[in-house]
Formats: C-alpha cells, sequence, structure tokens
C-alpha cells in the first residue's frame, strides 16, 4: 500500500509513524509512506495556504489552489483521496478494514476553521472523523488513522491472526489478558488459561469479552 498525507505540520506525522509497527511496515514493504509540506505547492513567496472566509467569521480557511495542485500532482487511477474532519464519518474498525485494501490513499489533514468547500465536493471522496471532537489540526487525525489502517495490511503484525482478535473486530471488545507470574500479590491467573484446554480457553475469552462489551460498550451490541 502507497500513502500520501498533506499536511501543513509533516512532523507531527512523521515520528509516530515511523516507531514500532510503522516502521517495520515500511522496512518490509508493506507501506510506502511520503509525507509531504503542503506549503510546497503554493506559488507565491510566503507559501500562504489560508485565506479569510467569505461572508465573514472567525479564523482562516484553507484555499483550495495549494491542494488541488497538491493532490493532482500525486494522483493515479488508483488514488483515494481522504480528508481528515470532524464532520466526516466516525471511524470504525469496519471502515479500516475498508480502506486497507485499497492501494494508495492520499491523506488531507485540514487545519485552521476549515478546508475551502469545493475542495470536499471536487476532489475528496471521504471525509473521516476519529471522533466526536475537535483537534488542534488534522495531521494528528492522519496519524490515528494510518495506524489503524495499515496494522491491518499482510505481514505488519507478528502473528497472522493478531488483528482479528483485536476489540472491535468481531463486534465485541477483546477480553482480558494476562502473563507471567500466575500469582501477582496475590492476585491469581484464571484458572481456566491455565488448564491448557483450548475449546474452554476460547469459550472463557468469548464470554469475558461479551460481559466487557455489555458493560463498557453496550451500544456495541444493539
Amino acid at each position: 500500500m502507497r500513502i500520501d498525507i498533506l499536511t501543513l505540520f509533516p512532523e507531527v506525522c512523521r515520528a509516530p509513524l515511523n516507531e514500532s509497527m510503522m516502521k517495520r511496515a515500511q522496512e518490509n514493504g508493506a507501506l510506502e509512506l511520503r509525507i509531504h509540506n503542503l506549503r510546497d505547492w503554493t506559488t507565491d513567496k510566503h507559501h500562504v495556504v489560508d485565506d479569510a472566509p467569505f461572508g465573514g467569521g472567525q479564523g482562516m480557511v484553507m484555499k483550495p489552489e495549494p491542494i488541488f495542485a497538491a493532490v493532482e500532482s500525486l494522483r493515479t487511477e488508483n488514488s483515494f483521496v481522504v480528508l481528515m474532519a470532524p464532520q466526516g464519518r466516525r471511524l470504525t474498525q469496519a471502515i479500516v478494514s475498508e480502506f486497507s485494501v485499497r492501494p494508495h490513499l492520499i491523506i488531507l489533514c485540514g487545519h485552521y476553521e476549515g478546508i475551502d468547500h469545493r475542495v470536499i465536493e471536487h476532489l475528496v471522496d471521504a471525509e473521516i472523523s476519529i471522533g466526536d471532537y475537535v483537534l488542534t489540526n488534522g495531521a494528528i487525525a492522519a496519524v490515528v488513522f494510518v495506524d489503524a489502517v495499515v496494522r491491518l495490511l499482510p505481514g505488519v503484525l507478528g502473528h497472522e491472526h493478531s488483528a482479528a482478535d483485536d476489540s472491535f473486530s468481531g463486534g465485541l471488545l477483546e477480553g482480558p489478558q494476562y502473563t507471567r507470574p500466575s500469582d501477582f500479590r496475590g492476585w491469581t491467573v484464571p484458572e481456566v488459561l491455565l488448564s491448557g484446554n483450548h475449546a474452554e480457553i476460547a469459550a472463557w475469552r468469548k464470554e469475558q469479552a461479551l460481559q466487557r462489551t455489555k458493560a463498557d460498550r453496550p451500544d456495541l451490541l444493539t
């Protein structure tokens, strides 16, 4: 998969996406990641990317010219353009799975009071929000989005079934996990996990996942 991120703050994306699994994904060829400064596509000497909104109002709005120039220089017939925006579809594991099979994503990171709506109308294929809140800029949300998508690519995680066992992948939250020692300060690991009976362990984990989901995210069961 190839991902191009267009942002005014490249370093916000660069550091977290060059660590851990994201670094390994690039090293093993599963991911080709390019992080671009949107100002590189401006044509004035001051590299202006924003202007006051028509009709008045607070703040500034990102201009369409550099965004169109950037996307049109990077886009291919297989590209899919995503805008990180609070008004977008709320990201879920199901949506992440849909994006993980696309060969090329171009991710636009909003800033200021928003982005000229002509970008959304004529350039963007999907708007995505990582939650019902507002961040300083879309680069932070882009990191979350990329991490969630890339970890589903073949060969990125250490175990081929790791992603399938994650919270939300099966419609439930993941159940509790334990490791050595089996007795820590008098708190012991459930006996079933020490039994070696894989069928009973699987049933226990499923029941624990269901109970955790009922308690913490009952909305997932409706």
